[in-house]
């Protein structure tokens, strides 16, 4: 049974200031395979404040800090292979073939691919007598579906690293432990505290509350029109 019923907030483990607990249900045998906390406003709020004090220094790193930081993230993510594709098996159903070439790989290559992109991404440019400068845009709330537990949430992951920017993640509820591997894999990758952060929870609290926070410059959702 995995029961991970704390939210990872500023580099730690932190109790939420609720009570209530989401089951995680194995849609392939149908079993309850563990408990996540159902997140309040005052556990994303505690996360957004995070995120935003983290910003300002996060944001000034240099290029090659961040390639450098991305290229540690796959490494770790690669010594938890066995336990992503686990993790995935259990959660969504998935054969465990398809966890392995596809789930895990499409995790793992995000990560690979924004350090490449970094090292010939032009950050600044002229056109005319006018400089066009791409900044860090601020916190990022991340909102991410259940279908593909590694790639959505790594894409988008890995573009806000690459970006400079902090974020604040809402995995689905239906399949959220793959996103408790990740805050591990960037505790051993050295990622500095406050720059990610995770917060559990339902759409109608912490998926309404990252969507319309005053204090959330970004979001990014993947999800059915119907979520939307």
């Amino acid at each position: 049974m995995r029961n991970r019923t704390q939210h990872f907030i500023n580099g730690e483990w932190v109790d939420s200031t609720g009570s209530e607990t989401i089951d995680v249900i194995n849609p392939a045998t149908e079993e309850v395979i563990g408990k996540i906390s159902s997140g309040t406003e005052e556990d994303l709020d505690r996360a957004v404040a995070a995120a935003k004090a983290a910003f300002p220094s996060f944001s000034q790193t240099t290029v090659e800090e961040r390639i450098e930081l991305l290229e540690k993230i796959a490494q770790e993510y690669e010594k938890r292979k066995d336990d992503i594709i686990e993790v995935i098996t259990a959660e969504l159903g998935s054969p465990i073939s398809k966890s392995d070439k596809v789930h895990y790989q499409m995790g793992l290559q995000h990560f690979r691919q924004a350090a490449e992109e970094l090292k010939t991404f032009q950050f600044e440019e002229e056109r005319g007598e006018t400089l066009i400068r791409k900044e860090s845009i601020g916190v990022s709330g991340l909102i991410t579906p259940w279908n593909f537990p590694t790639n959505q949430t790594s894409t988008k992951l890995a573009s806000a690293f690459a970006a400079g920017s902090t974020v604040v993640l809402k995995p689905a509820s239906n399949t959220p432990f793959a996103a408790f591997l990740l805050a591990e894999i960037f505790e051993a990758a050295g990622l500095p505290k406050g720059v990610f952060n995770l917060v559990t929870g339902s759409g109608s609290t912490i998926g309404n509350g990252i969507s319309s926070h005053p204090d959330i410059d970004f979001v990014s959702f993947t999800g059915s029109g119907e979520v939307g």
